[in-house]
């Protein structure tokens, strides 16, 4: 399973509210300069962040993005009906949740059952879309992407900057063995094998997203470096210091009792090992506080009765969780302003008649998912909403 409210969810709930017109200004979709890459650098760049590709920059890219758009279809008669159904579902979902943010408490089997659905109806649709990486991109502050290979390599990026600033190279030691959290479709297994030569396991809750995952590695040529196996965050199947890497990229939100989430992914970590957890998290309490306010609360927990996400947590949270479990050299990021970029084309990608289809393919629990986008955004604006960072080491 991935994200953290899922960048594919938000996406995919998206579609459900967007009518078939444009609605992001063109001023939010600005683009590169000349051949450059979202980190200011030449594609090449990017293939030291564990993904061999391709990236067509600049005048290329540019003229094969027009292409597309000249080459696709009018927009039929149905799609119109089809878009004014989704929107009155949609509008209909959102005057339940309005209300929704004090109702019953999903139990642990609720959670892990609806999270286990809503993967296995939508990462496909994902997919299709943007790829095997099921989280957000990382943006050099300041240089916006051109075209949708320009986000895709923001993706890969954010796999190998996550990496870089945990300071998971130091010392030259290549983590042999590494456990992926929250796998999604293999993406981040497959990038770190290929990156450092790691044995990667990965879990999901998803079994859809595990034999995906499966079949890609094989594809790929990594079937024999790189497992997958549908399992439970809070209670893997492995023995204690099995990893040498414990990487879990946007899943944590998705753990109802994140001291033992942080425990486990502590005892799995073999010793010298790294444990590095990036995910959504609410803002640190100011002095004086105790919790959040009453709006702040309310605000969350629509969010998480439309996703299926228990309780947040603060990134100060997760640095207390860290400690109590005896890692040490632990350090924290914000990087919400780094992964700003990455919304104005998630919202470009649902208008497509391609992605609306999809998401008729897909059924109501994406729909569902277009409150939450919509919360997320407030949330956001409001400086509620983070995307945090933190690491540690086991002695």
């Amino acid at each position: 399973m991935k994200t953290a409210v899922p960048v594919h969810a938000l996406w995919a709930g998206f579609c459900a509210l967007s009518p078939c017109h444009a609605f992001v200004p063109s001023s939010s979709l600005s683009s590169f300069g000349g051949h450059t890459g979202v980190d200011g650098r030449t594609a090449a760049s990017f293939d030291r962040y564990g993904h061999r590709h391709d990236c067509a920059y600049g005048a290329a890219g540019s003229a094969r993005d027009k292409g597309r758009r000249r080459a696709a279809p009018s927009r039929p008669r149905a799609q119109g009906d089809v878009s004014m159904g989704l929107r009155s579902a949609a509008k209909n979902t959102w005057k339940r949740a309005r209300g929704g943010g004090k109702g019953k408490t999903r139990s642990d089997g609720e959670l892990k059952e609806g999270i286990a659905n809503f993967y296995d109806k939508s990462s496909g649709l994902w997919e299709e879309m943007w790829g095997e990486h099921m989280h957000h991109g990382y943006y050099v502050q300041g240089v916006k992407p051109k075209n949708m290979e320009h986000h895709r390599a923001a993706q890969r990026f954010m796999i190998g900057r996550s990496l870089e600033w945990a300071g998971v190279e130091e010392g030259g030691a290549a983590p042999k063995t590494g456990v992926d959290i929250g796998c999604g479709v293999g993406g981040s297994s497959r990038a770190i094998s290929r990156r450092y030569g790691t044995s990667m396991t990965g879990i999901s809750l998803s079994p859809v997203q595990v034999e995906r995952a499966k079949t890609l590695s094989e594809a790929a040529g990594l079937g024999d470096k790189c497992k997958f196996q549908v399992a439970d965050a809070l209670n893997t199947p492995f023995d204690t210091d099995s990893f040498d890497l414990v990487w879990s990229m946007e899943s944590g939100e998705h753990m109802p009792y994140k001291p033992k989430f942080v425990g486990e992914l502590a005892r799995i970590c073999a010793p010298g090992g790294r444990v590095l957890v990036v995910t959504w998290c609410h803002r640190d309490l100011e002095e004086g506080e105790t919790e959040l306010t009453p709006k702040e609360e309310k605000l969350l927990a629509k969010i998480n009765k439309a996703y299926y996400l228990p309780r947040w947590c603060s990134t100060a949270d997760y640095v207390k969780y860290f400690e109590d479990e005896g890692l040490v050299d632990i350090k924290r990021a914000d990087w919400t302003d780094n992964i700003q970029n990455f919304w104005p084309a998630v919202i470009r990608s649902s208008l497509s008649f391609e992605g609306i289809v999809g998401l008729l393919k897909s059924g109501p629990v994406t729909i569902r998912g277009a409150v939450a986008m919509l919360l997320m955004v407030r949330g956001y604006k409001r400086g509620l909403v983070k995307f945090g960072l933190i690491t540690g080491k086991k002695p």
